[in-house]
């Protein structure tokens, strides 16, 4: 699947580019620098961990379905067959959804996707990188059907591509498609931490099943986006293990067993009585200005340039990963998560303007730059090795 993500990012690319001009041209620019590099770092660290993780992108399915099927795959045979798999496929996709927002466990591997205070096609490409590893059971029910593995895969295919469109603030309601599908009014809904707009529209195809099932809100007020507790934080690390953190301190801070289960099962917010809880969204969150620091017009560039090379070098690893051993595809997705990790600290640094205000002079200057320096230098050097490394064993 990874492969043919590959091939269509010049499309997504190109489209991203246009939606930025046309926001540009109209005088709402929907875009933010830092915000979207770092969303194009979530959705690099998603496939990497898909390459190291095939057992569970496909696997589990190509493996379960001949003992599961209860109906012959050649009933599938036929264009209708492949209708009936992405329906089903979005159906099984939407319980998976919605538990990932009711679930803790499950929201600490979703929440990386809502983090983003924008909403914007890169929005679209912040994937989750262990939302596959969790979730291939709520797809069996397509393995009880006798739905064969290549409709499997295609039908997920083309559901994740087919959210890629509604992730824009450009395209206004439209009409009777808005309560069929999930369109981009719909999903704006859902990425909005308006109270009002809270666990709503999981749908990814057909926002039906919302409306069947009792989670379907209309766009009645402005967006406001990201998740109830920021991130604030362009490291691409911490924004995969900030929830997971977070519940592992409030396991620890809870005395019964019984409990520190129930933690992780039950809503994100929920904590054992007598223990504080998650706030609500409130005026001040929906107050709150866009987390975005200010960063030199070097260290920005800079940061542009790792991510680039950090792109390039990905895109040759998944196009022979699958003739990798695990070990040689783990280096490399950790060559990739340090290169992302120095986009990401180059994000965070302030300007050194700034640092001259703290009157600590001259060395801390030097300083800085120097780990600029190194922070750049360093993850380039490391992707370019990997370049040249994949070239020679292929």
């Amino acid at each position: 699947m990874h492969r043919v993500l590959l091939i269509a990012v010049p499309l997504f690319g190109l489209l991203i580019a246009l939606e930025w001009l046309w926001g540009r041209l109209k005088g709402r620019d929907t875009y933010g620098l830092s915000d979207s590099l770092s969303s194009l770092s979530q959705g690099l660290m998603s496939l990497a961990v898909a390459a190291i993780t095939p057992l569970f992108q496909n696997g589990m399915y190509a493996w379960l379905q001949p003992h599961l099927a209860l109906v012959p795959t050649t009933a599938w045979d036929g264009w209708w067959g492949w209708v009936v798999a992405i329906v089903v496929y979005d159906f099984c996709d939407y319980w998976l959804h919605r538990v990932s927002h009711e679930s803790a466990l499950f929201w600490a591997a979703h929440t990386v996707h809502h983090q983003s205070e924008h909403f914007n096609l890169t929005t679209a490409l912040r994937q989750e990188s262990f939302y596959a590893v969790m979730g291939w059971p709520f797809f069996l029910p397509m393995a009880l059907l006798g739905l064969p593995l290549e409709q499997y895969v295609a039908a997920g295919l083309f559901v994740l591509l087919y959210q890629f469109w509604i992730h824009t603030e450009h395209i206004g309601r439209l009409g009777w498609l808005d309560r069929v599908f999930s369109t981009p009014s719909n999903h704006r809904v859902h990425h909005a931490v308006n109270p009002g707009y809270l666990d709503r529209n999981y749908g990814a195809v057909l926002v039906i099943w919302d409306r069947m099932f009792g989670t379907f809100a209309e766009e009645t007020e402005p967006c406001v986006y990201g998740t109830v507790k920021p991130l604030h934080s362009w490291n691409p690390l911490k924004a995969v293990g900030q929830f997971y953190g977070e519940l592992f301190d409030r396991a620890r801070a809870t005395p019964r067993w019984s409990d520190r289960i129930r933690v992780l099962f039950k809503s994100p917010g929920w904590s054992p009585p007598g223990t504080s809880t998650t706030a609500e969204p409130d005026g001040d969150r929906l107050r709150q200005p866009r987390f975005d620091p200010a960063v030199s017009r070097l260290d920005r560039w800079r940061a542009v340039s790792v991510v680039v090379m950090t792109g390039v070098a990905s895109a040759i690893w998944l196009d022979v990963s699958d003739d990798m051993s695990e070990g040689r595809n783990l280096i490399a997705a950790a060559v990739i998560a340090a290169g992302l990790y120095a986009a990401g600290a180059l994000l965070a640094r302030s300007d050194d303007e700034e640092v001259l205000r703290d009157d600590r002079g001259e060395r801390l200057l030097r300083r800085r730059r120097l780990r600029g320096w190194g922070l750049y230098l360093g993850a380039m050097a490391l992707c370019v090795a990997m370049i040249v490394t994949l070239i020679r064993w292929t």
